[in-house]
């Protein structure tokens, strides 16, 4: 049978330092990520996933696990032996070079014949869409454009892996907004393996098939942007990804009662005792103060976003939730400080989380 896992992670471990001082930067991390997939590792700063991501580049050597490469073991193989490519968050072209020299660089290094090499850079820069700067210098080049040179270069090879390193992190928002969409573009094109490291949720979201998210060497949960967001495991992802409420709570038959006396079905729960519930600011309804489980609250802050205002709510015991309120056209949201209003859940939309 055909193995399916471009890469896999076996309990990988890497640590820095030795004895008592030892960090553990990788913390026992299994992982499969699929061919033809784009793979995202998310995470904040020091969770560890640049560490796993240079792992598989040959950069770093771990300290414990193994590494596979479509089935074969590549835990110990030197970067120049490994059939993957990385693009780094500083670019690295050759400032003295051309776009085209510098698509050509990893082929020539190859040894690869003349009239390949010119085919392969041609049809890179034709799918970076850098054909009229082919001969311009790369330090003439905008932010944009010295990152799709560098893919162009990267990808020329056509390794079966590649990786990328907070690529987008540079540029500026409109530009990290249009080059996401240009990499997404470019991994179904190629149909090749993207594992890309981000700490940016928007960009994890927007651009993955399957999302890790990592805390302190771990990873804390592997699925689908939806999955990730709707479905998170733990208190850690769903506080990381996007914004989301807290509510003290206890649990009694059929759901948990928060600190106001209502109480919010949520199934599948058993035991007892104090726990935490979560629910998303878009889950948050106001409705008519007669309205059955209809929850009093008082409007303590309106906070405007453009195509959404979010509303922070007190609660008659103090706790506090936001929702977020599609905009008018005229941007108004009919609502005042210190109004008084009443907010219920989306049914089914409420989780109790483990810390």
């Amino acid at each position: 049978m055909t193995n399916q896992n471009a890469v896999e992670a076996r309990n990988v471990i890497k640590a820095f330092g030795q004895g008592t001082s030892a960090v553990r930067a990788l913390d026992d991390v299994s992982v499969n990520i699929q061919r033809g997939e784009f793979f995202t590792l998310l995470g904040p700063s020091g969770c560890g996933k640049t560490t796993l991501l240079r792992l598989i580049a040959g950069f770093e050597m771990p300290s414990g696990g193994t590494i596979l490469l479509e089935g074969t073991d590549i835990t110990y193989l030197p970067p120049n032996q490994r059939p993957v490519n990385t693009v780094f968050q500083s670019y690295a072209l050759f400032p003295h070079l051309s776009v085209a020299q510098n698509i050509s660089f990893g082929l020539e290094m190859q040894g690869k014949p003349a009239a390949e090499v010119k085919a392969r850079t041609d049809k890179m820069l034709a799918l970076v869409q850098m054909e009229a700067m082919a001969g311009r210098k790369t330090s003439q080049l905008s932010g944009g454009q010295q990152q799709r040179v560098a893919l162009a270069r990267a990808l020329a090879p056509q390794p079966k892996v590649l990786l990328l390193d907070e690529p987008l992190s540079a540029l500026d928002y409109k530009l990290r907004k249009e080059m996401q969409i240009e990499l997404k573009r470019l991994q179904h094109e190629t149909g090749i393996t993207f594992v890309f490291v981000t700490h940016d949720q928007e960009e994890a979201l927007t651009m993955s098939d399957r999302v890790g998210v990592m805390s302190a060497g771990k990873l804390q949960q592997v699925g689908t942007p939806r999955e990730i967001y709707t479905r998170p495991v733990n208190r850690f992802v769903a506080s990381f990804i996007g914004e989301t409420n807290f509510l003290p709570a206890s649990v009694v038959p059929g759901g948990v009662k928060l600190g106001c006396g209502a109480v919010i079905a949520v199934e599948g729960l058993s035991g007892q005792g104090a726990t935490t519930l979560t629910i998303r600011p878009e889950q948050v309804r106001l409705v008519d103060a007669a309205e059955a489980e209809a929850i009093p609250a008082t409007v303590t802050n309106l906070v405007y976003f453009g195509t959404d205002t979010h509303c922070y709510l007190a609660l008659p015991d103090g706790a506090e939730v936001v929702a977020r309120l599609q905009s008018p056209s005229n941007g108004e949201v009919g609502l005042q400080q210190g109004q008084k209003v009443a907010l219920r859940f989306v049914p089914g939309a409420a989780q109790v989380l483990a810390d």
